[in-house]
């Protein structure tokens, strides 16, 4: 253990010694400050790791990782991070990316008392809850694994745009747009989920429309 743990320094010094091979002021640009276009709301999955799986560099990409990359509204860490990422950052696309084969999905399926992990996966149990008719039909629990992992993107992308900093945002520059994607493991690709939020939120849009607010209507006449 002691010996793995130290060879994580040893990759560090490699790391190093090859970015300044590519590049003599990497560190410098590095230290100067970020400027993403990308929030990444992934899982906490030590197998899904989002800049490497987009391709990015430090530096490219603003990340939040949870058990099950979940958006809940109370959860101060991701407001937090959504706030921060859409008003100081000003990033223009919100990613929310599950995994196929997610340890978190899985749990929510299976009942069973998980400890302090309950309220947690109440958040995707009550995603399979809206969406049971959908999922009952489904015979092959496999893919009902799987479309419970899409769905659970796209509600934490729903929740995302419920939020007032987004909206307020959106009607500033027409930003951040937001995306539901998967990643699947046994292919390492990316896929985009291609949801349609207009047609999702189409009766209930009023219920989260913060737009027709007082405050909302001062910024759309700026």
């Amino acid at each position: 253990m002691s010996k793995s743990y130290e060879e994580i320094f040893k990759n560090n010094e490699i790391w190093v010694k090859e970015m300044l091979n590519q590049d003599a002021n990497y560190f410098e640009k590095l230290a100067s400050g970020q400027n993403p276009e990308y929030l990444y709301i992934g899982c906490s999955d030590s197998r899904a790791t989002a800049e490497e799986i987009m391709g990015l560099q430090p530096g490219e990409v603003f990340v939040h990782r949870n058990i099950s990359n979940v958006v809940n509204t109370l959860d101060m860490n991701a407001t937090a991070v959504i706030q921060y990422a859409v008003d100081n950052l000003k990033v223009k696309h919100i990613i929310v990316c599950g995994h196929y084969g997610c340890g978190g999905i899985k749990a929510a399926m299976t009942p069973e008392d998980f400890g302090l992990l309950n309220p947690w996966l109440r958040n995707i149990r009550d995603v399979y809850r809206l969406h049971q008719s959908e999922l009952d039909s489904i015979t092959d629990e496999q893919k009902k694994y799987d479309r419970l992992v899409e769905l659970n993107v796209q509600e934490q992308c729903i929740n995302i745009i419920k939020m007032a900093c987004v909206q307020e945002r959106y009607l500033i520059d027409e930003y951040p747009i937001v995306h539901g994607w998967v990643f699947d493991m046994k292919t390492g690709k990316l896929i985009d989920l291609k949801i349609d939020f207009v047609k999702i939120l189409k009766n209930i849009q009023k219920i989260y429309d913060l737009t027709n607010s007082n405050w909302m209507k001062s910024i759309k006449k700026k």
